[in-house]
């Protein structure tokens, strides 16, 4: 009896996870890479996350995707993530046979996303108190730690540089409001919450 309950299990978690594979042609139309089941884990002999899709027949690997900090990910209908892939320098797809799974992935997506995003942050040297700021950050979604940063941590003399140079800079702003409807078509609450205390915080 617990052996089929194991088993039955291990079906229901696997059927979670079961995608197909897509990728977009150049005629614009998905094509079907197969299907197989997909996995979140660090790739071999890096620290890296990946996704893997294995194929359920012949278990031979339908994708290997390294998440990136600054790939931008999409989930619709709620069975579907998909993103621009440079490596295969085209749009690919994952269509899951269970929303659960689908959800699955996607948390675990972000949660790599922003481990990663914070590292980044970890390993710049940021300006001191003392030293003057001589350029803003580059605006992308995975620079809006080091953008907060930035802002948040400025003195006086710095605060007022960085407001000249948001000045000077006429795209600052309305690059900003683009990564913001980004992160609201993404539902990227942590990312909104970012833009706002950016603004804020240059406000003040």
């Amino acid at each position: 009896m617990l052996v089929r309950d194991k088993s039955q299990a291990n079906s229901s978690f696997n059927s979670m996870q079961r995608v197909k594979v897509y990728r977009l042609n150049d005629d614009g139309k998905w094509d079907d890479q197969g299907t197989g089941h997909v996995t979140i884990d660090y790739l071999e002999r890096t620290e890296e996350p990946g996704l893997y899709v294995i194929d359920e027949e012949d278990n031979e690997t339908l994708l290997l995707h390294r998440i990136m900090p600054d790939d931008i990910y999409r989930k619709q209908q709620d069975t579907i993530i998909s993103w621009s892939d440079p490596e295969y320098s085209t749009e690919l797809a994952l269509s899951f046979q269970e929303t659960t799974g689908c959800s699955y992935i996607w948390d675990h997506i972000c949660n790599f996303q922003r481990t990663l995003q914070f590292s980044t942050l970890n390993n710049e040297t940021f300006h001191s108190m003392n030293s003057e700021l001589r350029e803003l950050p580059v605006v992308e979604l995975s620079t809006l730690p080091l953008i907060l940063k930035t802002v948040s941590e400025s003195g006086i003399a710095d605060h007022m540089r960085l407001t000249d140079l948001i000045v000077k800079d006429q795209d600052f702003f309305r690059k900003l409001m683009d990564l913001f409807r980004i992160c609201d078509d993404l539902e990227n609450i942590d990312g909104l919450h970012m833009i706002f205390k950016i603004v804020r915080g240059i406000s003040q």
